[in-house]
């Protein structure tokens, strides 16, 4: 990094970045990281946390650069987080359980929190998570306080009421409204996911892969008839994705 962001003879795109700039990387990066471990490809894995470490150390650097931290503070603050979080390793509070752990771990965190002068429930969850991610842990946050549906029956009675809803403004045709709607629906579903003690991304990104699964043999099928899918039309390919889905069942 040091000769990378050197003003003389360094790399004019190194230089040009600053914490702002480099964000989407880090955030792509961490992407690509998740990637490698659900292919579970660990030589792409060795790779795709080196690419994660870099941005770490670039954010460090840059922060060195301003005389705000360096990457040894950065290690340094996450020891110490480690030691505090877990007095039951390095402390005297005795053993515990997975589920006390954890509670504890939430305990330690609000008074973090408060520490830091964010004294809503809610100020620290990132706005730059994943939209569906981020209303998992809001639900998850307000839960805490007893904000929270009983079980999933009231959950799925929620998500019936805004289905309905969306279908009135689709409708009366008012495009901004059903959006607000379809932001209801996918909330409701973040909760659903919660509530299931399910990662709606995890969920999400299992049936992308399904899908693309599936529609690589619909391109199969229609290749070994000489066509493609562009060639084809809805009903011969929804036959095809029938055939796709009862394969995968057998």
């Amino acid at each position: 990094m040091n000769r990378l962001r050197a003003k003389d003879g360094g790399c004019p795109w190194d230089l040009a970045q600053t914490f702002d700039t480099i964000a989407p990387y880090t955030i792509e990066e961490s992407y690509e990281v998740a990637d490698a471990i659900a292919r579970k490809d660990m030589r792409d894995l060795k790779e795709e946390l080196g690419d994660l470490l870099f941005q770490v150390v670039f954010h460090s650097h840059l922060a060195k650069e301003q005389g705000l931290f360096d990457f040894n503070d950065v290690a340094q603050a996450m020891t110490d987080k480690l030691i505090r979080r877990h007095p039951h390793v390095f402390g005297e509070a005795g053993d515990r359980t997975a589920d006390e752990q954890n509670a504890a771990w939430e305990v330690q965190k609000a008074a973090e929190r408060k520490a830091k002068a964010k004294h809503g429930i809610l100020d620290d969850v990132p706005v730059g998570l994943p939209a569906l991610t981020r209303a998992a842990k809001l639900t998850k946050r307000a839960a805490r306080v007893g904000f929270d549906w009983p079980s999933l029956d009231e959950v799925l009675d929620k998500l019936e009421e805004e289905v309905a809803e969306l279908k009135v403004e689709l409708a009366a045709g008012d495009h901004e409204k059903a959006k607000a709607e379809l932001g209801d629906i996918l909330f409701v579903i973040a909760n659903l996911a919660r509530k299931m003690d399910a990662e709606p991304e995890d969920a999400l990104r299992g049936t992308n892969a399904k899908f693309v699964r599936r529609f690589e043999m619909i391109e199969a099928e229609l290749a070994k008839l000489g066509k493609t899918p562009e060639q084809s039309d809805l009903a011969e390919m929804d036959a095809l994705w029938n055939k796709a889905k009862q394969a995968e069942r057998a």
